[in-house]
């Protein structure tokens, strides 16, 4: 099958597909940077005991978790021109990434806030600490310790969904490959090879996972 499988190819599109990683690269990153913003957001309104703010959020978090990534990418890159939005693709795939993961990032930190003790939440309001001196001083440093493994578990996600803004024409890993496959006929070199990257993506941030959770003491924490 693969008899005539060409490295010579795949060496010859290399700087290609080194752009690509790149681009995969900070555009993961800075859509995990907005995910973490979202769900900060949302996790602060989803614990609050008014319905007001929690309705809204948890509404949210149940539609986008409750529908495919690739509807959402369509619906911003389709409907933002609509509305009188018209962005470059990379930004509309980067808002995508962002308000899709930032779903799931508000869970986990949700998870994390609620497993600190309650008795350190009354000890800083016995001290006069105010709602937001607890959360900084008090609930987030001890839910970062034990969200950062899951949280660092969701990046990998994040990343391996990149691939979808190659739909939407960005120059990112997996169009690498769409163009190699288009470009020589060759789809078995360009896809194995998007394969190789993304493996290396995905070990490179497993064993950041796992290092964390020797660093913060969490002997269970895996990915």
């Amino acid at each position: 099958m693969l008899e005539n499988f060409s490295f010579r190819t795949i060496v010859e599109y290399l700087p290609l597909f080194g752009q690509g990683l790149v681009t995969t690269v900070w555009l993961s990153v800075l859509s995990f940077a907005g995910a973490l913003a979202v769900g900060i957001v949302l996790a602060a309104m989803n614990l609050q005991r008014g319905r007001l703010f929690r309705v809204p959020a948890k509404a949210y978090i149940d539609a986008v978790r409750a529908t495919p990534l690739l509807a959402q990418l369509y619906f911003l890159y389709f409907g933002l021109p609509r509305l009188g939005f018209v962005l470059p693709e990379l930004i509309v795939g980067i808002l995508a990434l962002s308000l899709n993961s930032g779903a799931y990032v508000a869970e986990i930190i949700r998870a994390g806030i609620l497993s600190i003790p309650r008795g350190q939440v009354e000890a800083g309001v016995a001290s006069g600490m105010t709602y937001v001196q607890r959360m900084r001083l008090v609930i987030l440093p001890q839910a970062f310790k034990v969200t950062i493994p899951p949280l660092l578990g969701q990046a990998i996600v994040l990343v391996k969904d990149s691939a979808l803004l190659s739909l939407i024409s960005v120059a990112e890993l997996t169009r690498a490959g769409q163009l190699l496959a288009s470009d020589r006929f060759m789809p078995a070199e360009g896809f194995i090879t998007i394969a190789a990257f993304y493996l290396l993506l995905y070990y490179g941030l497993k064993g950041l996972a796992a290092l964390s959770g020797r660093w913060l003491g969490l002997a269970g924490a895996r990915t």
